[in-house]
């Protein structure tokens, strides 16, 4: 249900709900419902994809939540593997983000993220699948 509210064509609604969404994983006491949260792949997915959202105040959002994952020392296999696979990227998107923001706080977090994604194993992104028309045809 919360996933559908993050996922919305609403803006508000989707503002609102990451905002909540990364407040109430923050709060120390749903640390078990954190833990729940943050080893779902799903989640995982859904929280990048909002990183890369057009507006600025979802993407801060979408980085509260994203954060989470990140920081957690007890990463799951699953989560540890899209993180290493995508590692690059969220490398140079945190490099980018946001960089006007003139937080302290803010500023250590992105550092921290940095810091522990460049820690992850080096994991490519599996090839795409070869299609019957993709092979190399002699001339």
């Amino acid at each position: 249900m919360y996933n559908k509210m993050l996922q919305s064509d609403s803006y508000v609604l989707r503002q609102q709900s990451l905002k909540l969404l990364s407040e109430f994983l923050l709060d120390r006491e749903n640390f078990a419902i954190m833990m729940r949260y943050i080893v779902d792949k799903n989640n995982l997915r859904i929280v990048m994809t909002l990183l890369r959202h057009k507006t600025a105040n979802i993407q801060f959002e979408a980085f509260h939540v994203f954060k989470v994952f990140v920081a957690n020392p007890e990463k799951p296999a699953d989560i540890v593997t899209i993180l290493a696979m995508n590692k690059a990227r969220l490398i140079a998107f945190l490099r980018a983000f946001q960089n006007e923001k003139d937080d302290e706080q803010f500023i250590e977090e992105k550092a921290m993220l940095i810091d522990t994604l460049q820690r992850l194993p080096d994991m490519e992104p599996p090839a795409p699948a070869a299609t019957p028309d993709s092979g190399s045809a002699a001339s």
